[in-house]
């Protein structure tokens, strides 16, 4: 059914950063440093959960899925746009572009759910402690991890059966580094408002909801903060409250910008940059705030690499 609607279009050139010469080689630069650090970031979060018994917790359960989740985000979006740098070519097929664009878009739909039930399980622990491992038992975390990435598959797969089903108009010059939906949808040449009344539902109910939820699960958390009788206990929480959020909004913030602006706006070289943010940025800063400066992950990882040259290095970095 979709290659009967892309007769005109076998392939796709990508502009890129192409436009800025004068900062692309820095633009290459910075995105493999960032995909260098989120995959051994992720990498190394992944395996101390799993050889370090004491951090079989619903906390690092969820940030291994994230961690795992982040490793494929970041590779699909910036792999090949490294691989098209260096070879020069700039070009993916129909196939290759139809595969980005789902499993990007599976990644970044996931990535919304997960990480409102992580709020959700750091909620439940701060202000039900006593309750906590009832509540957030192996069944739960499981259905939760569970219905995060269901959720991300079945919305991407809507996304894209509209988008691929469309017809072009022979254009196949896409204005991004990435098989991006937006980007994709300005080379159609049909109505594409019933699609678009679709994305903004798909995108209300993976971004300002998750967000949402977020938010009042961090409210709870720092009301109860507030009533911790310790300055230095508050500073702390307060610290990587705000580190958590940070994240949060960076990456719902770019992302909203770019799923529920007005379809007036164009601002397709803004979007580009907004693209790096939560395709590199946010994928990198994860497993650094919410786990590498965490004191039970740094003694795990201290236990996992004595002796190891590498390990020395890698822990003072942390420190």
């Amino acid at each position: 059914m979709f290659q009967a609607n892309w007769t005109s279009v076998t392939g796709f050139v990508f502009l890129g950063f192409s436009l800025y010469p004068k900062i692309e080689t820095l633009i290459f630069v910075l995105s493999l440093l960032m995909y260098l650090i989120t995959f051994l970031g992720n990498i190394i979060l992944i395996s101390v959960s799993i050889l370090d018994s004491h951090l079989h917790t619903p906390m690092y359960f969820f940030l291994s899925n994230l961690s795992f989740l982040d490793i494929w985000y970041t590779s699909s979006a910036l792999t090949p746009m490294l691989v098209n740098f260096v070879s020069g070519t700039n070009t993916i097929s129909f196939l290759g572009c139809a595969a980005q664009m789902y499993l990007s878009h599976t990644m970044g739909s996931t990535e919304c759910v997960l990480l409102s039930m992580m709020a959700y399980d750091r909620y439940v622990a701060i202000c039900h402690p006593l309750r906590y491992s009832i509540i957030m038992n192996r069944r739960v975390c499981w259905l939760m991890a569970f219905g995060s990435w269901v959720t991300g598959c079945l919305t991407a797969l809507v996304e894209a059966v509209y988008v691929l089903q469309l017809s072009f108009c022979g254009n196949n010059i896409i204005n991004h580094f990435i098989c991006e939906i937006p980007a994709i949808l300005k080379l159609v040449c049909v109505d594409t408002s019933m699609t678009q009344s679709v994305m903004l539902v798909l995108s209300v109910f993976l971004l300002p909801m998750p967000m949402l939820l977020i938010c009042v699960s961090y409210a709870f958390i720092l009301s109860n903060i507030l009533r911790i009788s310790s300055a230095g206990g508050r500073s702390k929480a307060f610290s990587t409250c705000a580190a958590h959020l940070t994240v949060v909004v960076l990456f719902f913030g770019t992302a909203l910008s770019m799923y529920l602006k007005p379809s007036a706006v164009d601002s397709q070289e803004l979007d580009k940059f907004m693209a790096l943010v939560y395709t590199g940025l946010t994928p990198m800063l994860n497993p650094i705030i919410y786990s590498l400066r965490n004191k039970e992950v740094k003694l795990a990882l201290k236990k996992s690499l004595t002796g190891n040259p590498f390990g020395t290095v890698l822990i003072s970095m942390l420190k």
